[in-house]
């Protein structure tokens, strides 16, 4: 992704980003959870709601934070377990440039 999704509230309503920017920080920063694991749930739940392009930035977020293709690969299962087969093919449009 070459610019942030949200970028248009830098305009629009800066306080509005400021504060998703600081619940994304309390929520995936480093903590009793390390920000790998939280970044692979939150590609999980991206998967199960359909958005790839969640999944696609979550995955790679999750790769720079130290996750493996086979970590990924696991979250999935659990995702298709929980969600369905349909939260796969969404992984499957995601991963595909990433794998």
């Amino acid at each position: 992704m070459s610019e942030h999704p949200l970028k248009i509230f830098e305009k629009v309503d800066a306080d509005l980003l400021e504060l998703v920017e600081n619940a994304r920080k309390l929520a995936l920063g480093d903590g009793a959870l390390p920000k790998k694991f939280k970044l692979l749930i939150a590609m999980a739940l991206d998967a199960s709601t359909g958005a790839v392009q969640g999944v696609k930035s979550l995955a790679q977020a999750a790769m720079q934070a130290g996750a493996t293709k086979q970590e990924i690969a696991e979250a999935m299962r659990v995702t298709q377990y929980i969600s369905g087969v349909g939260s796969i093919y969404t992984a499957a449009q995601a991963l595909k440039e990433l794998f």
